[in-house]
């Protein structure tokens, strides 16, 4: 049986944060369109304070177990 090495794959990471980006511009386009402005700002609040909300729980989890360990 060979053994090859894998495969250096290519970083999709700038083309992937484009498309979030892209996405995200017409979501709150929508929801614009449909319930205004105040919705949009509250959406784009909910969603930042979610991700913050999950950072912090990475880095705590992250600090109870080393991965290292």
């Amino acid at each position: 049986m060979e053994h090859r090495q894998p495969k250096r794959v290519e970083d999709y990471t700038t083309a992937n944060l484009i498309l979030i980006f892209v996405n995200l511009l017409w979501i709150f386009g929508v929801i614009w369109a449909h319930f205004g402005l105040l919705a949009v700002i509250l959406t784009g609040w909910a969603l930042n304070h979610g991700i913050t909300r999950l950072a912090q729980y990475k880095a705590s989890r992250e600090i109870q177990w080393p991965s290292d360990a």
